[in-house]
């Protein structure tokens, strides 16, 4: 059906094309996926049968890539699930427990309560908003969640495996005096 509103064409969705929420695309079902006829959770393509993949024809969970059946692959045409790279080296383990602290956003919703007037005068759309969405960038994410961590995540940072102060920093912005400093005040 369709419908006009201020001379905008609109096209009622068709009920029976997805099931589940936040779908987008067409014959989805399970949660969250964009693209068309994926079920499961989270995809993002087509023809994903399993959770968490961005390809196209995956059945597995966690795929990056093209028709694989297996998990975690980001390749294409791949069964099984390959070994887990860290610091640039593959090891041995299937399941990495990661620090508490490597989990942070780019984004965090201020509250007009919280603004300072500079950011009032900045993001001045914050009478219609109450308040504005501030965006960092991902070395600063990763200070400012470095800064609020604590000793035992610390330490799991640093007993991940291939662990590598140069890498880390490479990704991150925090090196090995960081480290040294924080973990000198617990």
């Amino acid at each position: 059906m369709k419908i006009i509103i201020d001379d905008k064409e609109y096209v009622e969705k068709n009920e029976m094309t997805s099931s589940g929420d936040s779908n987008s695309g067409d014959s989805n079902s399970g949660d969250s996926n964009s693209g068309d006829s994926n079920s499961g959770h989270c995809n993002s393509g087509d023809r994903n049968s399993g959770h968490c993949n961005s390809g196209h024809c995956n059945s597995g969970d966690s795929n990056s890539g093209d028709w694989n059946s297996g998990d975690s692959n980001s390749g294409h045409c791949n069964s099984n699930e390959p070994k887990k790279r860290l610091f640039n080296k593959e090891t041995d383990v299937k399941n990495i427990v990661f620090p508490n602290w490597f989990y942070f956003d780019l984004t965090e919703w201020i509250n007009v309560n919280d603004m300072s007037d500079e950011e009032k005068e900045k993001f001045y759309w914050y009478k219609t908003t109450d308040g504005y969405l501030r965006t960092v960038d991902y070395k600063e994410a990763w200070r400012l969640s470095f800064e609020k961590s604590d000793v035992e995540d610390l330490k799991k940072t640093l007993k991940l495996p291939n662990f590598d102060y140069n890498i880390f920093e490479e990704i991150s912005g925090i090196n090995k005096k960081d480290f040294d400093r924080k973990l000198k005040w617990f």
